[in-house]
């Protein structure tokens, strides 16, 4: 029996020039790879995972097919797509520019609203402890 994960949140970034099958599967690997994925977890299915992003089923058919191929996935005919017990890591550089991209979009788009840097780290510290708080 396959055990159920706490439900990973997906988001796609439309500036980011990245295809958004190509997001997809770089999320998994690094919720697979800093341990929000273990072994055996079920991904959320092409059909509903589509509907959550407002994208075309294929899109999340072909990134399932390419985790499934290179074995970071496992699917299971009726059952559902399940994480693999391939190993998968991100180094801490690749992690620190994930971070940095990130941040940088948010600093931009806040200053251009007018919100202050004290702002930015209040509103931050407040969502990750409701964040933290809905984890556990």
């Amino acid at each position: 029996m396959a055990k159920i994960e706490p439900r990973l949140e997906f988001s796609l970034d439309v500036k980011s020039g990245v295809p958004f099958y190509k997001q997809i599967i770089f999320q998994v690997e690094m919720a697979i790879a800093d341990g929000r994925l273990g072994k055996g977890a079920q991904l959320p299915t092409v059909r509903a995972l589509a509907v959550d992003l407002s994208v075309n089923p294929n899109t999340v058919a072909r990134a399932y097919a390419e985790m499934e191929i290179r074995n970071i996935v496992v699917t299971q005919q009726g059952s559902g797509t399940f994480i693999s017990d391939k190993e998968v890591s991100i180094d801490g550089i690749e992690r620190e520019r994930i971070l940095s991209q990130i941040t940088k979009e948010y600093l931009t788009k806040a200053s251009s609203y007018g919100f202050q840097p004290d702002e930015l780290i209040a509103a931050i510290k407040d969502m990750g402890n409701e964040v933290h708080t809905q984890g556990e």
